[in-house]
């Protein structure tokens, strides 16, 4: 009754409160970055199907991200084609890149940087322009728990390296830091050429957690001096980082001093938070971790980054399960989706 009551309102005096808004909003210009031209929300999708394809393009994401092609058992076209009838973007090639005896730097590895470039080549054909990679020894990244709880019950990832394995060796066998070295640059001064010559970018992906060693294998993009060194390897332009917030908050760096600082080598966002810092954190919802995310996403607006971000580890909701793809269920990213594009508006808004 009470609405209707508003709406009688407007209708018999919309005249004279048009007039009077017309007035009121003068003094009042409202600057937008176009978003498009500016930070993009893209997003992995588990599984990959057609129906989390529109559920993205419904929830405002603009760019897909998809694994190594042969996890799906599909080409990087015929994924990109699906992509492409979504109304999406398909942007990033992230996760099971086989790289395995090139990190170990074992007899096979200029066979896997064939592939690697085979890979670089297919992306810059079909115009997808990032390539996140990682250099961890056991392939990709490690929890002690999946099964923490979080808000509202809500299962959330946790370290605690008291907690973690350190009798057994990882896949691979020990390997020290100095191998470690030379191993990324072999690496890098093999594919950042051909990068740089398809139009692709590489982002390097932090370790996590970061130690220095961790069962009996060095640990090397542990900091942000270990980026400088990384940069000075290679000042190619295709040389850059995967900034993982969560990866520098657990280690209590200052996030928007660290974008303001690594600027133009940032290639790609993960976006997410945690509490505490090594040697024991817990990830957290993307809006109740330590960071100011606003004051994070208004330092990606002021460095002029044009690329994408992505929701990275989100929680696991009511309904779900915490044994299947911890960390990329799809309710948690459906939330997490919805703040940041929020946080986007209000960094990228401003009343003048």
């Amino acid at each position: 009754m009470h609405k209707h009551s508003q709406q009688s309102t407007v209708a018999v005096n919309n005249t004279s409160l048009s007039k009077d808004w017309q007035e009121a909003k003068k003094p009042i210009t409202l600057m937008r970055v176009f978003l498009e031209k500016k930070m993009r929300i893209a997003t992995v999708l588990t599984p990959l199907s057609d129906a989390n394809l529109r559920l993205a393009a419904q929830v405002g994401v603009t760019d897909i991200v998809c694994r190594f092609p042969g996890h799906y058992g599909q080409t990087l076209e015929q994924i990109k084609i699906r992509v492409d009838a979504a109304g999406l973007k398909l942007t990033v090639v992230e996760g099971y890149i086989p790289h395995n005896h090139i990190v170990h730097g074992t007899p096979q590895r200029d066979e896997q940087i064939a592939g690697f470039i085979s890979l670089l080549q297919d992306m810059g054909h079909l115009g997808i322009s990032i390539c996140c990679y990682n250099f961890m020894p056991d392939d990709d990244w490690s929890r002690t728990s999946f099964k923490t709880h979080g808000r509202g019950g809500a299962l959330v990832s946790s370290y605690d390296l008291d907690l973690d394995d350190h009798q057994s060796i990882g896949p691979g066998g020990p390997i020290e830091e100095d191998q470690m070295w030379d191993n990324l640059e072999y690496f890098l001064r093999r594919v950042l050429p051909v990068a740089e010559e398809v139009g692709v970018k590489l982002a390097l992906h932090p370790d996590d957690p970061q130690v220095a060693k961790l069962r009996g294998q060095a640990r090397i993009i542990t900091s942000p001096q270990a980026y400088e060194r990384l940069f000075d390897l290679s000042k190619s332009s295709a040389n850059g980082m995967c900034f993982c917030q969560g990866s520098f908050s657990q280690i209590g760096e200052p996030i928007v001093d660290a974008i303001h600082h690594f600027a133009d080598r940032i290639h790609y966002v993960h976006f997410r938070d945690v509490e505490g810092t090594m040697p024991k954190f817990q990830e957290t919802f993307h809006d109740n971790g330590k960071t100011n995310m606003l004051a994070a996403m208004k330092a990606y607006a002021a460095i002029g980054y044009k690329g994408v971000m992505r929701p990275d580890h989100v929680p696991v909701l009511e309904g779900e399960s915490a044994d299947e793809n911890p960390g990329y269920t799809m309710l948690g990213r459906l939330f997490a989706v919805g703040y940041m594009r929020g946080l986007i508006e209000a960094a990228t808004t401003r009343t003048n």
